[in-house]
Protein backbone atom coordinates (compact mmCIF):
# COMPACT_ATOMS: atom_id res chain seq x y z
CA UNK A 1 0.00 0.00 0.00
CA UNK A 2 1.74 3.27 -1.35
CA UNK A 3 1.58 6.10 1.45
CA UNK A 4 -0.90 9.22 0.71
CA UNK A 5 0.44 12.05 -0.66
CA UNK A 6 1.45 14.91 0.64
CA UNK A 7 0.13 18.42 0.31
CA UNK A 8 2.38 21.45 0.58
CA UNK A 9 1.31 25.01 0.76
CA UNK A 10 3.97 27.18 -0.31
CA UNK A 11 3.57 31.42 0.14
CA UNK A 12 5.75 34.04 -2.18
CA UNK A 13 6.35 30.90 -4.40
CA UNK A 14 6.90 33.18 -8.05
CA UNK A 15 9.99 34.68 -6.94
CA UNK A 16 13.66 34.08 -5.16
CA UNK A 17 13.85 31.27 -2.36
CA UNK A 18 10.19 30.18 -3.40
CA UNK A 19 10.44 30.39 -6.99
CA UNK A 20 13.78 27.96 -6.31
CA UNK A 21 11.46 25.58 -3.74
CA UNK A 22 8.82 25.53 -6.16
CA UNK A 23 10.98 24.17 -8.96
CA UNK A 24 12.33 21.50 -6.55
CA UNK A 25 9.27 20.59 -5.38
CA UNK A 26 7.38 20.26 -8.38
CA UNK A 27 9.29 16.74 -10.21
CA UNK A 28 8.77 15.42 -6.51
CA UNK A 29 5.69 13.12 -7.68
CA UNK A 30 5.02 12.54 -3.49
CA UNK A 31 3.57 16.07 -3.06
CA UNK A 32 0.70 17.84 -3.85
CA UNK A 33 1.38 21.67 -4.51
CA UNK A 34 -0.69 24.97 -3.44
CA UNK A 35 1.88 27.54 -4.89
CA UNK A 36 0.63 30.94 -4.57
CA UNK A 37 2.21 34.73 -4.65
CA UNK A 38 0.23 38.13 -5.26
CA UNK A 39 -2.19 37.78 -8.47
CA UNK A 40 0.10 39.95 -10.42
CA UNK A 41 3.22 37.64 -10.34
CA UNK A 42 1.31 34.49 -11.30
CA UNK A 43 2.58 34.69 -14.79
CA UNK A 44 5.82 34.43 -13.34
CA UNK A 45 5.22 30.47 -12.46
CA UNK A 46 4.82 29.95 -16.37
CA UNK A 47 7.66 31.82 -17.18
CA UNK A 48 9.39 29.52 -14.86
CA UNK A 49 7.87 26.46 -16.98
CA UNK A 50 5.45 25.71 -13.45
CA UNK A 51 2.43 25.03 -14.70
CA UNK A 52 -1.46 23.16 -13.67
CA UNK A 53 -1.61 19.38 -13.25
CA UNK A 54 -3.67 17.05 -11.16
CA UNK A 55 -1.82 18.02 -8.20
CA UNK A 56 -0.11 21.40 -8.80
CA UNK A 57 -2.69 24.39 -8.19
CA UNK A 58 -1.30 27.97 -8.67
CA UNK A 59 -3.39 30.50 -6.75
CA UNK A 60 -3.65 34.29 -6.11
CA UNK A 61 -2.75 34.60 -2.47
CA UNK A 62 -1.91 38.31 -0.81
CA UNK A 63 -1.20 36.52 2.97
CA UNK A 64 -2.98 39.79 4.44
CA UNK A 65 -6.42 38.88 2.32
CA UNK A 66 -8.55 37.46 4.96
CA UNK A 67 -10.78 35.74 2.11
CA UNK A 68 -8.06 34.56 0.03
CA UNK A 69 -6.32 32.88 3.07
CA UNK A 70 -9.62 31.07 3.95
CA UNK A 71 -10.09 29.88 0.41
CA UNK A 72 -6.52 28.10 -0.38
CA UNK A 73 -7.35 26.50 3.12
CA UNK A 74 -10.74 25.22 2.18
CA UNK A 75 -9.67 24.06 -1.28
CA UNK A 76 -6.72 21.83 0.25
CA UNK A 77 -9.29 20.61 2.47
CA UNK A 78 -11.58 19.69 0.02
CA UNK A 79 -9.39 18.05 -2.28
CA UNK A 80 -6.49 16.63 -0.29
CA UNK A 81 -7.58 16.38 3.37
CA UNK A 82 -5.73 19.70 3.91
CA UNK A 83 -2.34 21.34 4.30
CA UNK A 84 0.25 18.66 5.57
CA UNK A 85 3.19 21.38 5.14
CA UNK A 86 2.73 24.86 5.09
CA UNK A 87 6.14 26.83 3.99
CA UNK A 88 5.41 30.67 5.15
CA UNK A 89 7.62 32.44 2.63
CA UNK A 90 6.14 35.39 1.77
CA UNK A 91 7.89 38.71 2.94
CA UNK A 92 8.63 42.24 2.47
CA UNK A 93 11.48 44.84 3.45
CA UNK A 94 11.06 47.80 4.07
CA UNK A 95 14.55 50.37 4.33
CA UNK A 96 13.83 52.98 6.84
CA UNK A 97 15.05 54.84 9.97
CA UNK A 98 12.20 54.42 12.84
CA UNK A 99 11.46 58.57 12.08
CA UNK A 100 10.72 57.84 8.47
CA UNK A 101 8.09 54.79 8.53
CA UNK A 102 4.18 55.84 8.84
CA UNK A 103 1.39 54.01 10.44
CA UNK A 104 0.66 52.60 7.36
CA UNK A 105 3.85 51.22 6.39
CA UNK A 106 4.80 49.67 9.66
CA UNK A 107 0.79 47.68 9.34
CA UNK A 108 1.93 46.49 5.82
CA UNK A 109 5.92 45.25 7.28
CA UNK A 110 4.06 43.29 10.07
CA UNK A 111 0.92 42.15 7.98
CA UNK A 112 3.20 40.20 5.32
CA UNK A 113 5.47 39.20 7.41
CA UNK A 114 4.23 38.58 10.68
CA UNK A 115 0.44 38.06 11.44
CA UNK A 116 -0.23 36.88 7.33
CA UNK A 117 2.24 33.43 8.12
CA UNK A 118 0.49 33.25 12.03
CA UNK A 119 -3.15 33.64 10.72
CA UNK A 120 -2.16 31.22 8.23
CA UNK A 121 -0.75 28.62 10.91
CA UNK A 122 -3.92 29.13 12.84
CA UNK A 123 -5.67 28.12 9.82
CA UNK A 124 -3.93 24.90 8.60
CA UNK A 125 -3.62 23.85 12.90
CA UNK A 126 -7.32 22.21 13.30
CA UNK A 127 -6.36 19.32 10.32
CA UNK A 128 -2.98 18.71 11.74
CA UNK A 129 -4.15 18.50 15.10
CA UNK A 130 -6.68 16.20 13.83
CA UNK A 131 -4.01 14.29 11.89
CA UNK A 132 -1.41 13.99 14.60
CA UNK A 133 0.72 15.34 12.27
CA UNK A 134 1.86 18.20 10.02
CA UNK A 135 5.10 21.08 9.24
CA UNK A 136 4.83 24.47 9.82
CA UNK A 137 8.11 26.30 8.49
CA UNK A 138 8.78 29.91 8.51
CA UNK A 139 11.38 31.60 7.07
CA UNK A 140 12.60 34.58 9.00
CA UNK A 141 15.98 35.73 9.09
CA UNK A 142 19.19 36.80 10.69
CA UNK A 143 17.01 40.07 10.65
CA UNK A 144 15.12 38.01 13.44
CA UNK A 145 18.13 37.63 15.36
CA UNK A 146 19.56 40.62 15.29
CA UNK A 147 18.43 44.64 14.27
CA UNK A 148 20.38 46.36 11.24
CA UNK A 149 19.82 50.56 11.22
CA UNK A 150 17.68 51.60 8.49
CA UNK A 151 15.91 48.34 8.98
CA UNK A 152 14.11 48.28 11.92
CA UNK A 153 10.41 47.30 10.36
CA UNK A 154 11.78 44.89 8.93
CA UNK A 155 13.66 43.20 12.18
CA UNK A 156 10.88 44.14 14.13
CA UNK A 157 8.40 41.89 11.61
CA UNK A 158 11.11 39.08 11.73
CA UNK A 159 11.39 39.33 15.70
CA UNK A 160 7.84 39.01 16.07
CA UNK A 161 7.72 36.04 13.59
CA UNK A 162 10.84 34.22 15.60
CA UNK A 163 9.19 34.73 19.01
CA UNK A 164 5.28 33.71 18.35
CA UNK A 165 6.99 30.85 15.98
CA UNK A 166 9.23 29.47 18.98
CA UNK A 167 6.28 29.76 20.75
CA UNK A 168 3.91 27.61 18.84
CA UNK A 169 6.68 24.82 18.87
CA UNK A 170 5.95 23.93 21.84
CA UNK A 171 2.19 24.81 21.80
CA UNK A 172 1.61 22.10 19.27
CA UNK A 173 4.64 19.55 19.53
CA UNK A 174 2.15 17.39 22.25
CA UNK A 175 0.39 16.92 18.53
CA UNK A 176 3.06 15.52 16.47
CA UNK A 177 3.54 18.99 14.58
CA UNK A 178 6.45 19.95 14.57
CA UNK A 179 7.66 24.08 13.67
CA UNK A 180 10.42 24.95 12.55
CA UNK A 181 12.15 28.64 11.54
CA UNK A 182 14.40 29.30 8.45
CA UNK A 183 17.11 31.56 9.22
CA UNK A 184 18.76 32.91 5.77
CA UNK A 185 21.79 35.77 6.29
CA UNK A 186 22.86 37.64 2.74
CA UNK A 187 21.64 35.59 -0.33
CA UNK A 188 23.09 36.64 -3.49
CA UNK A 189 19.74 37.02 -5.55
CA UNK A 190 18.44 40.46 -7.41
CA UNK A 191 15.46 39.80 -5.83
CA UNK A 192 16.68 40.13 -2.25
CA UNK A 193 18.38 43.64 -3.54
CA UNK A 194 14.56 45.00 -3.98
CA UNK A 195 14.23 46.81 -0.73
CA UNK A 196 11.28 48.75 -0.56
CA UNK A 197 11.76 52.19 0.60
CA UNK A 198 9.07 54.48 2.26
CA UNK A 199 8.11 57.99 0.98
CA UNK A 200 10.57 60.01 3.73
CA UNK A 201 13.29 57.68 3.29
CA UNK A 202 13.56 58.14 -0.54
CA UNK A 203 13.43 61.48 0.24
CA UNK A 204 16.31 61.41 3.15
CA UNK A 205 18.82 59.55 0.70
CA UNK A 206 18.34 61.88 -2.26
CA UNK A 207 18.75 65.40 0.12
CA UNK A 208 22.34 66.04 1.74
CA UNK A 209 21.33 68.02 4.39
CA UNK A 210 18.52 65.55 5.83
CA UNK A 211 19.75 63.94 9.21
CA UNK A 212 19.96 60.67 7.95
CA UNK A 213 20.66 60.93 4.83
CA UNK A 214 24.53 59.09 5.39
CA UNK A 215 22.44 56.41 7.37
CA UNK A 216 21.03 55.53 3.78
CA UNK A 217 23.74 56.59 1.17
CA UNK A 218 26.36 54.00 3.47
CA UNK A 219 23.95 51.52 4.95
CA UNK A 220 21.99 50.65 1.14
CA UNK A 221 25.38 50.28 -0.43
CA UNK A 222 26.79 47.70 2.26
CA UNK A 223 24.32 45.79 1.95
CA UNK A 224 24.34 45.54 -1.86
CA UNK A 225 27.74 44.95 -2.02
CA UNK A 226 27.57 41.98 1.03
CA UNK A 227 24.73 39.69 -1.09
CA UNK A 228 26.88 40.46 -4.04
CA UNK A 229 29.58 38.62 -2.50
CA UNK A 230 27.33 35.86 -0.82
CA UNK A 231 27.82 32.62 -1.94
CA UNK A 232 24.35 31.28 -0.83
CA UNK A 233 22.03 31.28 -3.45
CA UNK A 234 18.14 31.19 -3.57
CA UNK A 235 18.86 27.37 -4.52
CA UNK A 236 20.99 26.82 -1.67
CA UNK A 237 18.33 28.04 0.77
CA UNK A 238 15.53 26.05 -1.06
CA UNK A 239 17.15 22.79 -0.50
CA UNK A 240 18.11 23.71 2.83
CA UNK A 241 14.26 24.23 3.51
CA UNK A 242 13.30 21.26 1.76
CA UNK A 243 15.85 18.98 3.73
CA UNK A 244 13.93 20.42 6.51
CA UNK A 245 10.15 19.39 5.59
CA UNK A 246 11.73 15.69 4.92
CA UNK A 247 12.82 15.21 8.24
CA UNK A 248 10.79 12.99 10.97
CA UNK A 249 12.06 15.32 13.71
CA UNK A 250 12.96 18.86 12.39
CA UNK A 251 14.49 21.16 15.01
CA UNK A 252 13.07 24.66 15.63
CA UNK A 253 15.87 26.73 13.90
CA UNK A 254 17.91 25.81 10.81
CA UNK A 255 20.10 28.33 9.96
CA UNK A 256 19.46 28.81 5.70
CA UNK A 257 23.48 30.32 5.22
CA UNK A 258 26.61 29.93 6.71
CA UNK A 259 26.81 33.84 7.70
CA UNK A 260 23.98 32.86 9.79
CA UNK A 261 25.73 30.70 11.90
CA UNK A 262 28.50 33.55 12.47
CA UNK A 263 25.66 35.62 13.44
CA UNK A 264 24.09 33.19 15.73
CA UNK A 265 27.68 31.91 17.70
CA UNK A 266 28.49 35.82 17.71
CA UNK A 267 25.01 36.85 19.41
CA UNK A 268 25.20 33.98 21.63
CA UNK A 269 28.56 33.97 22.92
CA UNK A 270 29.77 37.33 22.88
CA UNK A 271 28.66 39.36 26.13
CA UNK A 272 26.16 41.47 25.13
CA UNK A 273 27.59 45.06 25.71
CA UNK A 274 31.07 43.91 23.02
CA UNK A 275 28.46 42.45 20.72
CA UNK A 276 26.62 45.84 20.75
CA UNK A 277 29.98 47.43 20.46
CA UNK A 278 31.48 45.57 17.76
CA UNK A 279 28.19 45.77 15.19
CA UNK A 280 28.09 49.78 15.94
CA UNK A 281 31.90 49.91 15.01
CA UNK A 282 31.48 47.87 12.38
CA UNK A 283 28.44 50.05 10.91
CA UNK A 284 29.47 51.22 7.55
CA UNK A 285 30.64 55.63 7.80
CA UNK A 286 29.75 55.27 10.98
CA UNK A 287 31.57 58.24 11.67
CA UNK A 288 29.84 60.51 8.99
CA UNK A 289 26.39 59.60 10.75
CA UNK A 290 25.01 62.53 12.13
CA UNK A 291 27.22 65.05 9.91
CA UNK A 292 26.78 67.34 7.41
CA UNK A 293 27.65 67.47 3.51
CA UNK A 294 28.80 64.63 1.71
CA UNK A 295 30.70 62.04 3.57
CA UNK A 296 29.75 58.79 1.77
CA UNK A 297 31.81 55.83 2.90
CA UNK A 298 33.96 54.45 -0.02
Amino acid sequence: MTDPLQTILLTGASSGVGLALSRLLVPLQRYCLILTARATSIPRFAEAGIHETDRIRLRPLDVTDDDQRVAVVDEALRDWDGVDTLVNNAGIAYRAVVEHVTDAERMEQMGINFRGPMALARLVLPSMRAKRAGRIINVSSVGGMMAMPTMPLYSASKFALEGATEALSYEVRPFGIYVTLIEPGFINSSSFQNTHYTSQAAHSENDPADPYHHHYRNMAPFIERTMGLSLATPEKVARRILHTLQRRRPPLRVAGTPDAVIFDLLRRFLPRRLYHAMLYRSLPGIRTWGREGPHDAT
